[in-house]
This record gives C-alpha cells, sequence and structure tokens, in this order.
C-alpha cells in the first residue's frame, strides 16, 4: 500500500497492484463518492479529473492485462481491511471512474452489458456481501470493542455486526451508528423479534417469552437482561446507535 497515493504501481510492475479507500468518520463527507452503480458493480473513482494520469493509466493497464488487485478499505483512521482479488471490469472517463468485480462471476459483466431487474439486483447483492458487509463487520468490532453490547462476550468468532434497520431499508447503510455489535444468540433474538432495543438503549424482552420457563439460557441470557441497559456502546457519539433507527426498529418490535 501507498500511504501518499490511492493507487499503488510499484516501479517493476506495468500495472496497477493496489487501490485504497481512506476511512471517513461517521457523518462526514467522504473525500470520493465510491458507490454501487445502477448494474450493480462496484465503481471507484479515478484519482483527479485527468484521465490521463499515470495511476489512472496503471489501473487501466490493469483492466487490460486482467490482473487481480488488492482494496485496501479503510475501516479506522490508519486501519485497512483488505479485499482482494477484485479487478477492474469497466472504464468510465466521462464519471472518472473504473468498474470493479468484486466475484469471479461478476468479471463477465460490463458496464455496459443489459441486465434484467433479477440480474442487477443478484450483483449488487454479490457487491454487498463482499465489500460492505466485510467493512462493516470490521468497523461495527472495532468501535464496540469485540464485545456483545448486550452481554459483553468478548469472543470475535461468536459476535455479529447486526444490522438495527435492514438493507433493504432506504436508511438501512452500512455504517456503525445502523450496528450492534451481538453476539449470535442476542442477534437471533433481536432478528426474531425476542429482544427488542428502545432508543434510549434500554432493553426490553418479549413478554409471552418472560413468562417461558426454560433452562439456564433463557433464564440467564435472555430474561435476566429485560429493562436493563445495553452494557457496551462505543466511546465516540457519532458512531453510537442512531436513537431514530432503533425507534423504527422498536415499533417493528411491538407492531410483532
Amino acid at each position: 500500500m501507498d500511504l501518499q497515493r490511492g493507487i499503488r504501481k510499484p516501479a517493476n510492475f506495468t500495472s496497477a497492484l493496489a487501490i485504497r479507500t481512506t476511512f471517513t468518520a461517521p457523518g462526514a463527507k467522504p473525500p470520493y463518492a465510491d458507490s454501487i452503480g445502477e448494474d450493480g458493480l462496484q465503481r471507484y473513482k479515478y484519482r483527479g479529473d485527468n484521465p490521463d494520469h499515470p495511476e489512472n493509466r496503471a489501473l487501466r493497464r490493469a483492466m487490460h492485462d486482467q490482473a487481480p488487485l488488492i482494496w485496501f478499505v479503510g475501516v479506522e483512521s490508519g486501519l485497512y481491511e483488505p479485499i482482494y482479488p477484485v479487478w477492474v471490469v469497466g472504464d468510465e472517463p466521462n464519471q472518472l471512474q473504473f468498474a470493479l468485480a468484486l466475484y469471479q462471476g461478476q468479471r463477465f459483466w460490463s458496464p455496459s452489458s443489459e441486465l434484467d431487474t433479477d440480474t442487477r439486483q443478484y450483483l449488487e447483492r454479490l457487491t454487498k456481501q463482499r465489500l460492505h458487509q466485510k467493512v462493516f463487520r470490521s468497523r461495527v468490532m472495532l468501535a464496540y470493542g469485540s464485545r456483545c453490547s448486550v452481554c459483553r462476550l468478548a469472543h470475535d468468532e461468536l459476535l455479529d455486526a447486526a444490522h438495527i434497520l435492514p438493507d433493504s431499508h432506504p436508511d438501512g447503510l452500512p455504517v456503525v451508528p445502523n450496528g450492534l455489535s451481538l453476539c449470535k444468540i442476542h442477534h437471533a433474538a433481536f432478528d426474531h423479534g425476542i429482544l427488542g432495543i428502545r432508543p434510549d438503549y434500554s432493553l426490553h424482552v418479549r413478554d409471552d417469552v418472560l413468562e417461558e420457563i426454560d433452562g439456564w439460557m433463557l433464564k440467564g441470557g435472555i430474561q435476566s437482561v429485560h429493562n436493563t441497559q445495553l452494557s457496551v456502546l462505543p466511546s465516540g457519539r457519532t458512531s453510537r446507535p442512531t436513537p431514530a433507527r432503533l425507534e423504527q426498529r422498536y415499533a417493528e418490535f411491538l407492531a410483532g
């Protein structure tokens, strides 16, 4: 990785080796508007506004050579999640951007391909799984210190980055304020309407579940958290769950 440039081409390489996207703090505006295009493929912005810049030429050469790249995506200041391999599959000089394939199967599609709705949605879903979910998880785990926000469990392999509002919701973005670090038990309870989280970060266990008699896991892991508070929250207020998102999700919990 070249810390001074977004596109890395070693001196003895004919094409680029790696690209980089810097970390943008919650609520801040990113320097480059990388996004998923209408065709479901990820876009990566040019270096500057000159299509013939040497770094842009290096990425264009990677496209012609079908050379795989490493993409370093910032998850915190100075920390990156590497995503590899990725490939450049399209060049769009009018928009000052390249199109990327994040899966082998996406390499067979180009930005100029005619796609039906199902295919476009499939490509977009793949892109989100490979990029957004991986980066989202890394950012949420860092914000919560790799602990469950309900029970403080610290085994990373047993933790999930849970969405407050799902991807399908207009405000269901893969950003830390729309996320919670939850162990797999509490994540499943949250997703299945057993556990609700109020906008003030207090917890509500569904009434019928509170009345059940079962083993120690139900009693200690679920019922005992009723009317308590989230035990782990990010230190930065801008990274904490957005009350408005929690309010929408809690309304769905109550309606269920």
